[in-house]
């Protein structure tokens, strides 16, 4: 069985260019485009990774993070921020939150599918 990705963003651009990078490379995908939407389907499905974009509309991604690791359901799960909000130390505040890793937007394919295979290992 392969492998299931929630991936919360809420720009449909940034959702298929992700989808057609995880489908071509044998994942699953479930996609949010709220934080509030994102916390029902990862409590609901429990995917084996989380793509998580930090600006969202309502939950911003960073209390999404929280709240996952909170839960004892879910604290297991690896949390991956993917975000245009580079500024410095942006990738200690998302580790705080409870990511497990960090890549700023735009992303290279390569690295991203690294990390994500690094942390399913």
């Amino acid at each position: 069985m392969s492998k299931r990705i929630l991936l919360v963003e809420d720009h449909e651009d940034a959702r298929r260019i992700i989808r057609d990078l995880l489908t071509a490379n044998g994942y699953t995908l479930l996609e949010a485009s709220t934080g509030e939407e994102g916390l029902v389907l990862a409590e609901r499905d429990k995917p084996d990774l989380i793509l998580m974009d930090i600006q969202l509309p309502g939950l911003d991604g960073y209390e999404v993070a929280r709240r996952i690791k909170a839960n004892a359901a879910l604290h297991h799960i690896p949390i991956i921020a993917v975000t245009s909000y580079a500024l410095s130390g942006e990738d200690q505040r998302a580790a705080a939150a409870g990511c497990d890793g960090y890549v700023a937007k735009p992303f290279s394919p390569r690295l991203l599918m690294a990390k994500i295979r690094e942390l399913l290992a």
